[in-house]
């Protein structure tokens, strides 16, 4: 049975990793990017990095995703790559440094996605053993249909693998989606309570959720222990977050 391994608090690291989890379409990436601002405004030291983003692997998935290639242990694998890149070049040393790290998706990502396109779930939680546990996780509650909803406000139409077509579900695109990311809520939910995620409702207005973020950061981190000494320039990769217009949601898609 998967042990799970000690947050990074826990294992004396004097930075905090905060991830945030949920389907697409959760409204999760606006949350963490108005968290970013927030903390960043209070002169905090902030790192942000975001699922599937490493420079190393980011060509090849998506030149395997645009010819429809992968299949779902390849997937696996590669994203456990861009992962394995991320958290060795960004995370640890920026947590060493004592920066507050943000990732939008985590390992739960993995844990869930490649579980539901057939991997067996010990291998997957086996190829991201070397991972330490966030300090805090949300996890973005949404409805499926509010999902689906959110993504086709923001584009015209769904994307092959977040629709899990590559899993013959359904020929129609819309139903597959339902029940691909339906299989993907049900390993959600199991996780909240193994891995104590803090749960929101999705459904409140964006201003709401994010006072709530706030005031739970503010009870389990310590922020006054972050601050800057002097004017630091803010790291590349915080400078290059993808803007996003508050208090809309963001139309997120399966990275």
């Amino acid at each position: 049975m998967y042990s799970p391994m000690k947050t990074f608090a826990e294992l004396g690291f004097p930075g905090r990793l905060i991830a945030v989890e949920g389907l697409d379409g959760s409204g999760k990436s606006t949350q963490i990017y108005l968290l970013k601002r927030w903390l960043e405004l209070q002169g905090l030291k902030v790192f942000f990095s975001e699922w599937n983003s490493s420079t190393l692997v980011k060509n090849a998935t998506s030149k395997g995703k645009k010819r429809e290639l992968l299949s779902p242990t390849t997937f696996s694998l590669i994203h456990a790559t861009d992962f394995a890149d991320r958290y060795e070049r960004q995370l640890v040393p920026f947590l060493r440094a004592g920066y507050i790290v943000l990732c939008d998706r985590y390992i739960f990502t993995a844990f869930a996605r490649d579980t539901v396109r057939g991997c067996p779930p010990e291998w997957v939680r086996g190829i991201y053993s070397f991972a330490a546990l966030p300090d805090l996780v949300f996890f973005f509650k949404t409805p499926l249909e509010i999902s689906l909803q959110r993504i086709l406000d923001g584009r015209p139409k769904l994307k092959f693998f977040e629709a899990g077509m590559d899993l013959h579900l359904s020929t129609d695109i819309y139903e597959s989606f339902r029940i691909f990311q339906g299989r993907i809520l049900e390993q959600y939910l199991a996780m909240s309570r193994e891995f104590n995620f803090m749960v929101m409702d999705a459904n409140q207005r964006a201003e709401i959720q994010q006072v709530l973020v706030r005031k739970l950061v503010k009870e389990n981190i310590d922020l006054a222990g972050f601050k800057r000494q002097g004017p630091l320039p803010l790291p590349p990769a915080v400078r290059k977050a993808k803007k996003v217009e508050p208090p809309e949601l963001v139309a997120e898609e399966e990275a």
